[in-house]
């Protein structure tokens, strides 16, 4: 069993950063692939990014660039630095973790770019 907690959520104005964490419970999940999806209002969930095991991150197409997935294998926590940040990347933002061939999703933590 694996729990996810994410933080790091809230209103930044367009242009502005935000930095969201992960941390995992229940197992260490260092050798385990981690990363983020997204779900904004009438929209299907989306790939944020994932940070593989050996550590190679992939990203969404609409996100490259600005944004960055780090991990923390000491603290079993991952992280996603959101920079230039724009209207549109307004979402609710989970956490994901595959373990054993499962996958676990944290509970999410609102974005929200605004003026």
């Amino acid at each position: 069993q694996v729990q996810l907690v994410e933080s790091g959520g809230g209103l930044v104005q367009p242009g502005g950063s935000l930095r969201l964490s992960c941390a995992a419970s229940g197992n260490t999940l260092s050798g385990n692939n981690m990363g983020w999806y997204r779900q904004a209002p009438g929209k299907e969930r989306e790939l944020v990014a994932i940070i593989f095991s050996g550590g190679s991150p992939v990203y969404g197409h609409s996100v490259k660039g600005r944004l960055t997935i780090s991990r923390d294998n000491a603290k079993n926590t991952v992280y996603l630095q959101m920079n230039s940040l724009k209207p549109e990347d307004t979402a609710v933002y989970y956490c994901y973790a595959q373990f054993l061939g499962s996958v676990y999703w944290g509970q999410g933590t609102q974005v929200t770019v605004s003026s």
